[in-house]
């Protein structure tokens, strides 16, 4: 069953209408064939007008989707083989943020990404996607790693921030993050990063510092969320709209900044009314991504990293 957003309610409204007339048909008592099927053409042009014109907060709603496909559902979908490794060897384990080997396309790569989980207890154990500094130290582990096997690093950015609980900045939050991003930077081998959700502050860069970012339609990418920004300026989170349209945090205003380098297509309606084919469209735009930076060595790829941060805001 599909959950709706308050800006769908003409659409959730046709889309009711039609099921309630395919009950009717289902009786045999009434041929309303053609009624149904004039009213699923409307329902698809409103629901195709309806996110061409979406507004940045609106967008920020749909990235937040519950339904919105998160980490695993790509690795089910997208990847084959994926192999998880735990442990940052120095604390303990962090579920928030995921990672290991795994597949694409016939590519050895490895694959670290937020989880976030898509009911009560699995968005709990996976701490919303919140990474505390145990799960980012587990990133650096499994980069390096990376490195020693020759393996393509590609991640997937999903989080609100990264935890901001007080055990995480006694653990070392700030100084996990920097490494992280650090580590990125660093790195001799490929790196294609991919934000597919919501793309929040250091939580996000310190797994998107790549030579490749690219960004589902519908994800946004920013420093604070918009309710953070509004609570700040305004001291209000009511004005979230208004600070979303300024903050630029969709994907195609930040293909005009120069942040990201490219947008993946979303199925019309978002990615949760067609999670496979979201999740095999961004597969296929990473594996043209890492196609395109083969045979590059680590220096070229180190320079192309720099290069690209550096131009942002030129």
């Amino acid at each position: 069953m599909i959950s709706y957003l308050e800006f769908e309610k003409p659409v959730a409204a046709l889309e009711a209408r039609i099921a309630e007339l395919r009950d009717t048909a289902a009786t045999g008592e009434l041929d309303i064939t053609a009624e149904i099927r004039r009213l699923e053409s409307k329902s698809a042009e409103l629901l195709a007008s309806t996110y061409r014109a979406l507004t940045p907060w609106q967008k920020t709603q749909v990235a937040r989707h519950p339904a919105r496909p998160h980490f695993k559902d790509y690795v089910e979908k997208a990847f084959t083989d994926f192999m998880p490794l735990g442990g940052d060897r120095l604390y303990g384990e962090d579920q928030a943020i995921v990672g290991g080997f795994a597949t694409l396309n016939g590519r050895k790569v490895m694959l670290i990404g937020h989880e976030k989980g898509n009911d009560t207890q699995s968005r709990i154990r996976h701490n919303f996607g919140m990474g505390k500094p145990e799960g980012y130290r587990k990133a650096v582990r499994l980069m390096e790693m990376a490195s020693r096997f020759g393996l393509p690093v590609v991640t997937l950015v999903d989080t609100s921030g990264a935890f901001p609980g007080v055990e995480a900045e006694e653990r070392g939050q700030a100084e996990a993050i920097a490494r992280s991003t650090e580590a990125c930077l660093a790195l001799g081998v490929p790196m294609v990063a991919a934000i597919v959700g919501e793309g929040g502050s250091g939580g996000a860069v310190a797994l998107a510092s790549a030579e490749r970012v690219l960004m589902m339609e519908h994800a946004v990418y920013s420093v604070i969320s918009p309710e953070g920004c509004a609570s700040i300026l305004w001291r209000t989170s009511e004005k979230a709209p208004e600070a979303a349209e300024a903050m630029k945090v969709t994907a195609q205003d930040l293909l005009g900044l120069g942040v990201i380098d490219r947008i993946v297509p979303e199925p019309v309606g978002g990615a949760h009314r067609d999670p496979t084919a979201a999740a095999l469209a961004l597969g296929k735009a990473i594996g043209e991504e890492l196609d395109g930076l083969a045979g590059k060595d680590a220096q070229t790829l180190r320079t192309l990293r720099a290069e690209r941060f550096l131009r942002i805001g030129a």
